[in-house]
């Protein structure tokens, strides 16, 4: 299997955050900071990537995002509403104009809350707001990864492009 090529997938967003002067955070899970990595390939990045967070345990998830216990009331990691809390607060904590999350199982098993490996919830907070959930039905650990990588970029791409 040879890498995916990062430059190709995110090259369009970086164009596009670019041409609107426009910036991005990031916070990801189970991407393991594969979505940020993906954005800062593109040459100039600076221009556009304000930072992103690895927010792979809960400890991690309250050092770097501060995310208090009372907004994570009736809430759980690798649900479509905690992908959300999760991109407008490294949107709010950056002060960049877009933000991206994701929130998921790579594998090879599911997560503790029940979630099948292959399940993740991205989000994108900004002017348009998304959210989705992708599940590949594959344990492949790695291939979940950039799966969950490049959904993300596409739905950022989507919402840019909605954006006008």
């Amino acid at each position: 299997d040879s890498m995916p090529d990062l430059t190709s997938i995110a090259a369009s967003v970086g164009a596009i955050l670019k041409e609107k002067q426009q910036s991005i955070g990031v916070a990801e899970s189970s991407c393991g900071g594969l979505i940020s990595a993906t954005l800062v390939s593109i040459p100039g990045a600076s221009a556009y990537y304000l930072g992103g967070a690895v927010n792979y345990t809960q400890g991690s998830r309250d050092a770097l995002m501060r995310i208090p216990e009372s907004a994570m009331v009736g809430l759980r990691a690798s649900t479509e509403a905690y992908a959300q809390l999760n991109a407008r607060t490294i949107r709010d904590t950056l002060g960049s104009t877009w933000a991206v999350s994701e929130t998921g199982a790579s594998g090879p098993t599911g997560n503790r809350y029940g979630d099948s490996a292959g399940h993740a919830c991205i989000a994108v907070a900004g002017p348009v707001e998304k959210v989705i959930t992708v599940e590949t039905g594959s344990s492949d650990r790695e291939g979940n990864m950039w799966t969950f990588a490049s959904a993300a970029i596409e739905l950022l791409k989507s919402c840019l492009k909605e954006a006008g």
